[in-house]
């Protein structure tokens, strides 16, 4: 038993780290993205961290079962190193019981991976979809910045404000440039609207409309000379009236309770899916226990790189296996299970390698001795 909790001990603290710094690698590219757009005005800067509280589960039932794969070759690859493997070998510490043992933590991880992958990850996806219809809705006023110029409607606009009151209503120093398309999607030149102020105001009905007061139109073609320039004391633009939608369309939001027993052949895959993540926990605890014996002369991290190829091919095989099962071109009984167990097989096969080597080396030497 002391045993069974300082080898647990070790490859949970391993996974942790190992955990925690890929979460971070990968959310902080994440981030990055939701900030750039958050820069461009498509997003309000206030609703980045909520994203990303809600993406969270969906990163971790991917990065877990990773960090479970290298947390046991790390901490076991010490143990081989320190040769307090080969004590505990010699004290009747075969590979199979090594195995038995590592299928707790490995058991801890599948639990909570499974929760993720079947319950809050799917959630997390409907939260984010939620936020980005409501991003989507918002009218310049909403992610408006003083003193930064945005780009808004796909480039086609840039707006400026040098003051921007607390309730976004009342606007200073204005800036508006934007092209004129014509119906047939050919451009008709530039308009440029300047004014001292600028107002927002709501309708009983909805409608919303920005009021520019004491400025300039100027309406022509770039490097043509027939610019018009006209001057107001007050200028009306109707803004789009914001609309959320409230349809998301993401397979990946649909709980996992419409998913079972769905004769729709995608609901099929994403539900093979999120039990294949699970799965894949005890899998690459099954292939990294022998991946992880290492000689103390070589390192750990001899066999590092190879196990990690061989872990993304274990995942890539997985993910082209859903994309061909999407198209219909893998059977759906077949689904993701024979990707599964093409790496049992093998996982089994680097466990009882060895001791069928060694056996067969000890066989082979006494029919010498007694030869």
């Amino acid at each position: 038993m002391i045993v069974f909790r300082y080898l647990c001990r070790e490859v949970l603290l391993t996974l942790s780290a190992v955990t925690a710094v890929l979460l971070v690698i990968i959310m902080s590219g994440r981030f990055i993205k939701y900030l750039a757009q958050a820069a461009q005005g498509a997003l309000d800067p206030g609703v980045l961290l909520l994203i990303m509280g809600y993406r969270l589960p969906g990163f971790l039932q991917l990065i877990l079962p990773l960090g479970l794969f290298l947390g046991i070759l790390l901490a076991y690859g010490r143990l081989y190193l320190d040769s307090e493997m080969t004590v505990l070998t010699a004290t009747g510490m075969s590979q199979q019981r090594l195995m038995a043992y590592s299928l707790a933590p490995a058991l801890l991880v599948a639990l909570l991976v499974a929760w993720l992958s079947l319950g809050l990850a799917p959630q997390g996806v409907t939260g984010v979809a939620r936020i980005l219809n409501q991003q989507d809705a918002l009218t310049e006023f909403d992610t408006l910045v003083p003193g930064r110029f945005q780009t808004m409607k796909n480039g086609s606009r840039v707006t400026y404000t040098e003051t921007l009151s607390e309730d976004r209503a009342q606007l200073g120093e204005v800036f508006i440039s934007e092209k004129r398309v014509a119906e047939n999607g050919k451009e008709r030149g530039i308009g440029v609207l300047v004014a001292e102020r600028g107002r927002q105001v709501i309708q009983p009905d909805g409608s919303r409309y920005l009021i520019l007061e004491n400025g300039y139109r100027y309406d022509g073609n770039p490097g043509m000379a027939d610019y018009r320039a006209v001057q107001y004391e007050t200028y009306g633009v109707l803004l789009p009236k914001p609309e959320v939608s409230s349809e998301i369309g993401e397979r990946e939001a649909v709980p996992t309770a419409d998913l079972i027993g769905s004769d729709n052949p995608r609901y099929q895959a994403e539900l093979q899916w999120r039990l294949s993540i699970p799965l894949l926990v005890f899998i690459v605890a099954l292939l990294a226990v022998p991946l992880s014996r290492v000689n103390p002369r070589q390192g750990r991290f001899l066999k590092l790189l190879p196990s990690v190829l061989l872990y993304m091919g274990y995942l890539a095989l997985l993910i082209a296996a859903r994309g061909q099962l999407d198209k219909g071109k893998i059977p759906m009984a077949i689904g993701l299970w024979w990707v599964h167990l093409i790496f049992l097989l093998v996982g089994l096969a680097l466990l009882y390698w060895e001791p069928m080597r060694l056996k067969w080396a000890s066989r082979r030497a006494q029919e010498v001795a007694h030869g």
